[in-house]
């Protein structure tokens, strides 16, 4: 019997099989696909998953595949400055074709130990009150303690537990494809520019080894997004709306992509669970679906190696669903918007043209920014400072960087009063005093999980103490 198995070998189910194996988790990822996709349906990472990458000392290889884009902002494609100081160490996008995403997520999981099955496709799920079966498309099955759907928008994990995914069907589809073209640079930007002027969801530009990246509005919403258009219908498209096909040719994919949306009513059934695309989908205006996959399994991850090594705290994993699902309702919300700002339709060009002049106030541009990226999120932890709930962006410490202690996953007391302890906890929680008086941080000390975000905020050992059974369970020896 395994401990995990994961439904879907993506960015999600990856990042999620690296969160348990460093919790020493045996986990299996099953991958319905016998290679990895080379389609390109994502371009970059967010700071709040930059940082990420950082606390699990993983951003050196990703940095060495991507190009670094200062600052950040951008909403539904209003041309304004990209702010450059949020509060992160991590202020730019950084751009980064999926694939290359996918295989470092991937290597990263099987350095870790997570066994990988590529070709495996899940048919079925039965649990009961001590674990999982798992039916597999070739007659097996196998059996393990929890599940995690990572199985995308139609997962069928989610379908087989009958949880409810309600929102909004698609009203609109786009086609993606990435594909050579005849038509001269001069000649495609020229074209390009002209026809954004009213069509804000048509784009094509360079995509690196002689491919264009190419999106353009559907003629209709196909019955089954899952057939991929034609490179005629491509065509037919693209001379629809820019009275030109460029000489679109030779593709190395061709994908749809809709503004369906909906989210899952549950996160959790019983011994089962569902991240990423499996528990929301939603347009992919601001490039969020990606990284809201994989902060969904860096929440996860260390809450269900603690349920899995049997020191949880009761109510710990159903914090998953709690944190989570407001976020994707945000993210929902702000991609509902981008979206509707996209028509042609004079009432939504009035309200762009109104936000294009809101966005001039800094504040404005800034709560956006940090909604887009991430590094707004606030988990609810009750009354306390505002940095309480907050994840701790890095900061230098007299042991070098802050994210320098965080690779293992686990958690941390940062004590600027040289005075607390931790112990009782130390299988579970690191614990570095820094008396220096040169810390970049307005807090006597802090407790943070080993998602990073700030769980306790104070300096009383008792208050303390009060505190850490919430998110690490019993002290070790404890009754």
């Amino acid at each position: 019997m395994f401990d995990v198995i994961i439904s879907g070998g993506g960015p999600t189910g990856m990042m999620l099989a690296s969160e348990l194996r460093l919790h020493d988790v045996d986990v299996l990822v099953l991958e319905k696909e016998a290679e990895p996709t080379q389609a390109v349906r994502t371009l970059g990472l967010h700071p709040r998953s930059i940082e990420i990458l950082d606390q699990r000392g993983l951003l050196d290889r990703f940095l060495a595949h991507g190009q670094q884009y200062p600052g950040v902002g951008g909403f539904a494609g209003i041309d304004k400055p990209r702010l450059t100081n949020l509060d992160t160490a991590h202020g730019y996008v950084l751009g980064i074709p999926q694939p290359v995403t996918d295989r470092l997520l991937e290597e990263r999981a099987g350095e870790l130990g997570a066994q990988i099955r590529r070709g495996c496709e899940v048919t079925g799920v039965e649990q009961d009150e001590d674990g999982v079966n798992v039916e597999l498309a070739d007659g097996t099955s196998l059996r393990s303690r929890w599940l995690v759907g990572c199985d995308g928008g139609r997962s069928l994990v989610r379908r087989l537990l009958g949880i409810a995914f309600p929102g909004e069907p698609a009203s609109t589809e786009w086609l993606l494809g990435e594909v050579k073209v005849t038509a001269p640079p001069d000649e495609l930007a020229e074209v390009a520019d002209a026809v954004r002027k009213t069509h804000k969801g048509f784009g094509i530009g360079p995509a690196g080894n002689g491919l264009h990246r190419a999106v353009v509005p559907a003629a209709t919403v196909a019955e089954d997004r899952s057939i991929p258009p034609t490179l005629q219908e491509f065509r037919t498209q693209l001379r629809a709306y820019a009275g030109t096909d460029f000489g679109v040719h030779s593709p190395r994919s061709l994908t749809r992509f809709s503004d369906a949306t909906r989210l899952a009513e549950r996160y959790r059934a019983g011994r089962v669970l569902l991240a990423g695309d499996a528990a929301h989908v939603h347009p992919p205006l601001g490039g969020q679906g990606l990284n809201l996959g994989i902060q969904d399994a860096f929440n996860l991850g260390w809450k269900l190696a603690a349920e899995v090594n049997g020191w949880a705290p009761d109510g710990l994993l159903d914090s998953y669903h709690a944190e989570r699902h407001p976020v994707a309702e945000d993210v929902l919300t702000i991609t509902r918007a981008q979206s509707e700002l996209l028509s042609p339709e004079p009432g939504p060009q009035a309200v762009r043209r109104l936000l294009t002049e809101l966005m001039d106030f800094e504040d404005v541009s800034r709560f956006l920014a940090e909604r887009i990226t991430a590094i707004g999120v606030r988990y609810d932890f009750g009354v306390g400072p505002e940095l309480l709930g907050r994840r701790l962006r890095d900061i230098p410490i007299s042991r070098g960087r802050l994210y320098e202690l965080t690779h293992q996953g686990r958690g941390l007391l940062l004590d600027q009063t040289g005075e607390l302890s931790a112990t009782g906890w130390t299988d579970r929680i690191d614990y570095v005093a820094d008396v220096s008086g040169e810390l970049e941080l307005d807090a006597p000390a802090v407790l943070l999980r080993p998602d990073g975000h700030v769980a306790w905020i104070g300096e009383d050992q008792n208050e303390l103490l009060r505190h850490l059974p919430t998110w690490f369970g019993a002290a070790s020896g404890a009754p």
